[in-house]
């Protein structure tokens, strides 16, 4: 840490950085609350489209025990293409789910039983819901960093930066007063001696 200077320039320079601490920590502490909040939304967003699987899942399972045959139905499709936008949180730029594009193989309508059609289509559903909660908690863990490394900031202005500016801004006012004062009592004794050298001459 650079020593601390006792001069005007010092201390212009002190008032300076704690004007832009000051200015910049509600910026910074905004974004963290911003953070927080989206992380949290995500989270929700995360839990409702896991219980939209379970509950997939749970009428699923039960619907395939009717139709218990196998016919590999994860061979009929394929994911082709999966759309996402781009959206700038707290200047995080995070992917967000749109749709998912899928390639289906041919098969026999006479062949395959008539539930393949509707299997197919809860296979589409539960991949999609699969690469939101992806995309999801991908958002989250980006959001997590930025806000570990705000809140950092946050702290550092708040708890070192700001306090260390005053306290450095109280000590120089300090020096420079006495220096002042010296400057006042030296040129008051220095006075006094020319005017005792004038009266004796």
């Amino acid at each position: 840490m650079a020593k601390l200077k006792y001069t005007k320039n010092e201390l212009k320079r002190q008032k300076d950085d704690l004007k832009r601490f000051t200015r910049y920590l509600p910026t910074l502490i905004l974004k963290k609350q911003q953070l927080q909040l989206e992380i949290i939304k995500a989270g929700h967003a995360i839990d409702e489209i896991e219980e939209k699987i379970k509950k997939l899942t749970i009428s699923t399972n039960r619907w395939v025990e009717v139709f218990a045959e196998n016919v590999g139905i994860k061979n009929f499709i394929a994911i082709e293409k999966v759309h996402t936008t781009e959206e700038n949180i707290a200047g995080i730029d995070i992917q967000v789910f749109k749709k998912t594009d899928f390639k289906e193989r041919e098969y026999s309508l006479i062949s395959t039983p008539l539930w393949v059609d509707f299997g197919v289509e809860v296979v589409k559903k539960a991949s999609s819901f699969k690469i939101q909660v992806e995309l999801l908690k991908k958002k989250q863990s980006l959001l997590a960093e930025e806000l570990r490394i705000t809140a950092q900031r946050v702290n550092l202005f708040e708890k070192i930066k700001i306090p260390q500016a005053h306290e450095n801004i109280r000590k120089i006012n300090i020096v420079l007063g006495d220096m002042q004062t010296a400057a006042v009592v030296t040129g008051k004794i220095a006075k006094r001696k020319i005017e005792q050298k004038c009266i004796s001459v």
